[in-house]
């Protein structure tokens, strides 16, 4: 019956009963033996259900210039009916006066190689290199944002746990949807993003993640926090999402810290707090104002490891409203449900922040540039 219940609510955009905390067997369980795994180059597939679902491969890029980028890849599928694919991008500038630079456009003739490790339609294609070490991203779809970029990973990629996942459902053996996140959490960037105006160069530090959210998106998670933060000599990255009451508001949380060539710590012991809130006066979110993102791990050496980045978040990057911007499949993923409200809010800190990493018992602070996400949907 629960089956049941939670097919209508995929087919008619509705709310989904509360099963309760033990319908998400999170990812966190997993890391307890196996806090982490490396990817091989078949992990970085595309699944391309055929169900309800919404992948991306998303590629974030910090330029020495100061520019903050983004390149996306999404595809949808809405209850088994109707595919469709996506290239975004979009460019914040380092001035804090230009608006940001979004572009979106559906596109046609998606496809993927035998392999399903890259992509392509017309006009825009992200291929994975024979190696499987960079992806190059390459985009003529949209005359304000043409896209030639090459990502090239310099430390190994992970997901959290035996498989990256966590699953919906209130039989174990048997869920209904799943959540994944996959990593390549240091970049080198190189190539650039021609605009109407400029061409930039996006040389520099680049996060790849590959996600699945094998159900609709607004079913799994209710709030996100996401955070990308690159220095000289480490990355740190978390993706932490909150599910609704229908899965007990459980918090999921999966990041890791890298330097070149290594990974100092995965897991899913990491928490994202904000200190100290405002409410939005246009929508009454409790926009973030100071942060503080921890990282608790261990090396393969097993010595502990703790990080922290905090601080205040100054002057916000974006606020996004969701259903104001994203396609309309993805409109028609999330319509019809009471209570959905989704909006962004993004983040870098003009006043660089540091993080404080300790690595058994010795202590490192290193200063770096961080973008972080806030997201609210119900």
């Amino acid at each position: 019956m629960n089956w049941i219940k939670q097919q209508v609510a995929n087919v008619a955009g509705t709310q989904e009963p509360i099963y309760g905390h033990s319908a998400i067997q999170s990812v966190a369980k997993q890391a307890e033996t196996v806090p982490w795994t490396e990817l091989e180059k078949k992990d970085l597939r595309w699944a391309a259900m055929t169900s309800t679902c919404v992948e991306t491969q998303t590629f974030y890029l910090m330029a020495d210039s100061g520019h903050i980028g983004m390149a996306q890849i999404i595809y949808s599928n809405v209850v088994g009916l109707h595919t469709t694919c996506q290239f975004n991008t979009k460019i914040h500038y380092p001035d804090g006066k230009t608006p940001p630079l979004w572009s979106s456009d559906a596109l046609d003739q998606a496809d993927f190689d035998a392999d399903k490790l890259s992509f392509h339609a017309d006009g825009c294609a992200v291929t994975l290199a024979e190696a499987g070490d960079s992806y190059t991203i390459k985009s003529v779809v949209n005359e304000e944002s043409i896209v030639n970029l090459t990502v090239s990973r310099t430390a190994p990629g992970f997901h959290v746990g035996r498989d990256g996942k966590s699953y919906f459902g209130t039989d174990p053996t048997k869920p209904w949807g799943s959540m994944r996140h996959a990593f390549w959490p240091r970049c080198q960037v190189q190539g650039s993003i021609i605009t109407k105006s400029e061409e930039i160069d996006f040389r520099g530090r680049g996060l790849f993640i590959h996600a699945l959210q094998g159900m609709k998106p607004h079913h799994a998670a209710a709030r996100w926090n996401f955070v990308d933060f690159q220095s000289p000599s480490y990355s740190a990255i978390m993706m932490e999402y909150t599910t609704p009451p229908s899965y007990g508001s459980t918090s999921v949380n999966v990041g890791g810290i890298a330097t070149d060539g290594r990974i100092i710590c995965a897991g899913s012991d990491n928490a994202a707090n904000h200190i100290k809130t405002q409410p939005d006066v246009e929508n009454e979110w409790p926009e973030p104002e100071e942060v503080k993102f921890t990282w608790n791990g261990v090396t393969k050496e097993d010595e502990t490891v703790n990080a922290v980045v905090a601080g205040k978040l100054g002057q916000r990057l974006d606020r996004v409203d969701v259903m104001a911007k994203v396609p309309g499949f993805i409109k028609t993923i999330v319509g019809g449900t009471v209570g959905t409200k989704p909006y962004i809010y993004q983040y870098s800190p003009r006043q660089k922040l540091s993080i404080t990493i300790n690595v058994n018992g010795k202590e490192t602070i290193e200063e770096g540039t961080l973008f972080s996400e806030a997201t609210f949907i119900s």
